[in-house]
This record gives structure tokens, sequence and C-alpha cells, in this order.
């Protein structure tokens, strides 16, 4: 589990593609501290740790991962959103996210107001339904509170400090995010006969 609060920018620095696919992330974590096993949400989407270095790490994503996250399209150099799951006392300081993608947006347009930056994301169809004003989402790992949502796009605003510690900083027009709609959402949805993803 996580809380969508973005602890490190890391950078793909090396790709082994293949059925399953393995990515090594640079990374400012001490990475001989982390452990094999361990569960890291890169851009949003849990991965295990398989291998590891002093400021290194690499995970597996299966051919299921690749398809259904923004994963399949990572190339070296990409700069990653990074948390580490979340241990028992920790502060929860975002909200629940449980690192299991439900689909991939795109944004559509940024529009500065004020200090912040006002983002809008188009979602796939049928997560609109999940997604609430005011309600918490988490795009690429971040989470982030929902001003609005028309039919399929929905905006947010990110302040400035959500820019400089995360890669929404160098965000534009036209990129894809991996989607994990909140939690309680998709199990009242499901309660009520519509299932996510």
């Amino acid at each position: 589990m996580f809380t969508g609060i973005v602890t490190d920018i890391g950078r793909v620095r090396a790709i082994a593609p293949g059925g399953d696919s393995r990515f090594e992330i640079a990374t400012a974590y001490d990475g001989l501290r982390i452990a094999f096993g361990a569960s890291i949400a890169c851009d949003g989407a849990c991965l295990t740790v398989t291998e590891r270095g002093a400021d290194w790490f690499a995970v597996t994503a299966s051919a299921e991962t690749l398809a259904c996250t923004t994963l399949g399209a990572w190339r070296p150099g990409r700069q990653v959103n990074l948390e580490r799951a979340l241990k028992v006392g920790d502060e929860l300081g975002g909200h629940i996210v449980s690192g299991h993608v439900d689909g991939v947006a795109e944004i559509t347009a940024l529009q500065p107001e004020g200090d912040s930056v006002r983002f809008r994301f188009r979602l796939p169809a049928g997560l609109e339904r999940y997604v609430a004003p005011k309600g918490s989402i988490a795009l690429n790992g971040v989470s982030l509170t929902v001003n609005d949502v028309r039919e399929r796009e929905l905006g947010v605003n990110i302040i400035p400090h959500t820019r400089q510690h995360t890669t929404f900083g160098q965000a534009q027009v036209g990129d894809r995010v991996n989607v994990e709609v909140d939690l309680l959402a998709r199990y009242v949805g499901r309660l009520i006969g519509g299932v996510a993803g």
C-alpha cells in the first residue's frame, strides 16, 4: 500500500525488453537498504524489487502490466515518480493507493491558475463513474484532489511544490499517465454492479 506522496524522482537507466521486461531505475534512495521483494510504486504501478545496487534498483513488469500502464512506452532517460511502500505508523499524507493501475489517461490541457496549474485529463471509457469532484485520484502515483469532472474529462490543480517534486513539472499536453481511482469508489462501484479496469 502507498499514500500517493512521491518521495523521489527516479530515472530509467536500462530496459531489457521481453515477454516480461526488466527496468533498471536510478534513485536517490539507498539502494542497498531496499529489501529484495520490496514493493515500490513507479509512476503509480506497484512493482517488486528483484535486484539492487547503491543508487539503483531493478523491477520486472509482466506483459499485462506493460499493456495496461504507460510502462510499455518507457525509454531510458525517462523520469519516474517513486514511492516506497507504506510502513505501519507512517503518516497518511495523501490517500490509500494500492499501486494497481486502472487505466491510462491523457493530458488534454494545462492552464495557469494563480501559482498553480490546472491540468485536464481525458480518462479511459468507464473510469469516469469512479471519479467525483473533491474526491481523490492517483495520477502517475501522485495523490491529487479532483476539482471537476465533465463526462470523461477531469481537472486537478497542481501546486508549485507538487510540480517541483514530481514529474508533473515537465508534463506536456498529450502525455499519458497511469490512473488509479479511489479504492473506496472502486469497491462501491462493484457493489452496485460495475467493475473498474
